[in-house]
């Protein structure tokens, strides 16, 4: 009996150990995992994205923000004064470079347009972070207020983590309208999604809650995500749409990833939707 003793003793030992393992491992994660979740989220180093060659004709403006922060971005200006300006919100990776894809269809449509880089980005100084991103969004409305660009008169385009900042700066403004591609309800429902074993909504700092958000926006909208997105799930964008006040448009594709296809049909979209808010 003493030696079955023992050796139960042992088992139970070994057990109590392994557990307590996995339970200093588990806490080691989420220390990790709350110190550096912004090198989990932001990417500018990443260059896996498209690029074009060509580039239609931009001039290169330094955009300040209220911690004196310099960002670079490229503006493309028609001179036409009935025009609209974009406001283009790129994602969470890549550069400017990254987006020459896009911005060079903008050159065949009656908008002028501006394209920012975040802080971190694209040789900016700074670090991301929801708030900073949000600072440098609303620096680019006061830089095109400031040459005369009225609130009416400007677009703003979100893409992907961008859609949560054009989202949070559109809120009770009298923008001309708002265009999100592959947006998501929020950064916590999109962190349980991605870490279903971590405690997201205790460890997450930026929390993006565009599904709150979206119901302060009457500027007309334009939503756009493809089906087989395989970053952002598509329930979300067709939550978010469903959530989002009238008028509202929607162009759902069958195919498309994450970063949609600028192709004919999707150009031909963003062409019917702008050329209505004139």
């Amino acid at each position: 009996m003493n030696f079955l003793f023992k050796k139960n003793l042992r088992k139970m030992n070994y057990f109590a150990v392994i557990l307590l393992t996995f339970v200093i491992a588990y806490f080691l994660i989420l220390i990790l995992t709350y110190f550096f979740q912004r090198n989990l989220l932001y990417h500018p180093k990443v260059n896996n994205y498209l690029e074009d060659k060509i580039l239609v004709n931009i001039k290169k403006v330094k955009i300040k923000t209220k911690d004196n922060i310099e960002l670079l971005s490229w503006y493309h200006n028609k001179s036409k004064r009935d025009y609209k300006t974009l406001l283009f919100l790129h994602g969470n990776a890549g550069s400017l470079e990254n987006r020459i894809h896009k911005i060079n269809h903008f050159k065949d449509m009656n908008i002028n347009f501006i394209i920012i880089s975040w802080r971190g980005f694209s040789g900016n100084k700074g670090n991301p972070s929801e708030k900073g991103l949000y600072e440098d969004a609303n620096a680019a409305v006061r830089w095109l207020k400031s040459n005369g660009i009225e609130e009416k008169n400007i677009i703003i385009y979100g893409e992907s983590l961008g859609t949560a900042i054009a989202i949070e700066v559109a809120q009770n403004k009298n923008f001309a309208g708002i265009i999100l591609e592959s947006p998501f309800t929020s950064m916590t429902s999109l962190g349980k999604k991605k870490y279903p074993i971590l405690p997201v909504s205790l460890l997450l700092k930026d929390k993006y809650q565009s599904d709150i958000k979206i119901r302060n926006i009457n500027s007309p909208i334009l939503i756009m995500h493809g089906k087989v997105d395989n970053v952002v799930p598509f329930a979300m964008g067709k939550k978010i749409y469903e959530l989002a006040n009238t008028p509202k448009y929607s162009y759902f594709t069958e195919y498309d990833n994450h970063m949609m296809q600028y192709d004919e049909k999707l150009i031909n979209v963003l062409k019917k939707y702008i050329y209505s808010l004139n």
